[in-house]
């Protein structure tokens, strides 16, 4: 990763949008980081309320409840997050950044003292989900189960979810008999608009915990180590610097934009630059387009580390900006502090890209498989 890819770069220039095809439906990329952010915070055109039709492509084969509280718009959308923004910032607790510390450099270590290792699964994986355990104030052990589970917990392996569904339902149950501090009691005890929530609630919100920032997370982590193999040098000024890692945070997350996009639904007709949305048809946010706006960032395509200002959309924008935001960014920034103290450089073995491939544009996303070898600090 030495320049960024931008298959959006034409079609943003000349149209602001890009009619797409996803499982049979149309439906229209915008491109451009203004529009982008426009969209975004209007909620009322451009609609969450989509049980299932927010992501691209919608997930009505892989799971059987609506996601809380992402496929909601305001107001039940805030007084929904509301509920469980305590767990996710915690990411900003010391004792939680303790936590994420000691885990970084223990797996840093371990890999180190390896002749080689594939990040993806034996390091990117239980980061991702051993750091989940801190925010979810659940024993760590719980993990390892979570770590089965595989970089996609509804296409990896085959299990379509149940496997989660099946382990939500248990601990629901467990938390609602004996509740305890930890993320399930809350939501056994939380209440919605004056009412407990309904068990389907509480699945909504843990489907989305497991599901929406896991992938997103292992191949941001896999990215980073593989840009810092590809370019040594990148390291060294970090090293020189290591103030520079918050910035550096930020352009890593901008460029390699875990999420290409999401997506909204149109409750009337609509036109979209010039295309026109049916009513209940859908759009596309492109995060990764706008990322790459030359109306918004300097020479997008070059990877910056000390790039400021930076605004990305990454995380989204508006109301449903991403509640795991502090927690991806603790644990890039926790990445890059321990690689600066105790890695020399790092040697790429084999390398399998991870690629969305759609009938309009194909986009390297991280890797499917990255093999490493870490060499100490001498």
């Amino acid at each position: 990763m030495n320049k960024v890819s931008d298959p959006f770069k034409e079609a943003r220039r000349e149209a602001g949008v890009l009619p797409c095809e996803f499982q049979g439906e149309s439906v229209p990329m915008i491109l451009r980081h203004e529009d982008v952010r426009k969209a975004a915070k209007d909620w009322k055109t451009f609609s969450s309320d989509a049980p299932f039709r927010v992501p691209i492509p919608s997930e009505e084969d892989v799971r059987t409840m609506r996601q809380l509280p992402v496929e909601t718009d305001p107001p039940a959308h805030t007084d929904y997050r509301k509920i469980v923004e305590p767990f996710f910032q915690r990411a900003k607790d010391p004792a939680v950044i303790a936590q994420v510390e000691a885990l970084m450099d223990g797996l840093l270590r371990e890999a180190l003292a390896r002749e080689s290792i594939e990040v993806v699964r034996e390091f990117a994986l239980p980061i991702q989900s051993r750091a989940l355990a801190y925010l979810l104030n659940v024993p760590e052990a719980e993990a390892t189960l979570w770590i089965g589970w595989g970089t996609h917990v509804f296409r990896d392996g085959g299990s379509k979810g149940v496997s989660l569904e099946q382990y939500l339902h248990a601990r629901f149950d467990r938390a609602a008999a004996n509740p305890g501090a930890d993320f399930f009691s809350a939501l056994t005890q939380a209440t919605f608009q004056g009412r407990p929530l309904t068990r389907e609630e509480m699945m909504g919100f843990g489907n989305l915990t497991f599901a929406g920032g896991r992938d997103t997370v292992i191949h941001s982590i896999s990215s980073v180590l593989g840009h810092l193999a590809a370019r040594p040098e990148a390291l060294e000024f970090l090293r020189q610097d290591p103030g520079r890692i918050v910035h550096a945070v930020e352009e890593f997350y901008r460029v390699i934009t875990p999420l290409t996009h999401i997506g909204r639904v149109c409750p009337v007709e609509t036109n979209v630059h010039g295309v026109t949305v049916p009513p209940g048809g859908r759009v596309s946010l492109c995060w990764a387009s706008a990322n790459q706006d030359e109306a918004a960032f300097d020479a997008p395509a070059e990877i910056r580390l000390d790039r400021k200002p930076n605004p990305h959309l990454a995380f989204g924008f508006g109301a449903h900006l991403c509640l795991g935001a502090a927690h991806a960014r603790l644990l890039l920034r926790t990445l890059l502090q321990k690689c600066v103290e105790h890695v020399g450089s790092i040697t790429v073995l084999a390398a399998k890209e991870r690629v969305e491939n759609e009938a309009r544009y194909q986009r390297v996303m991280g890797y499917e498989s990255l093999t490493l070898k870490f060499a100490p600090r001498s």
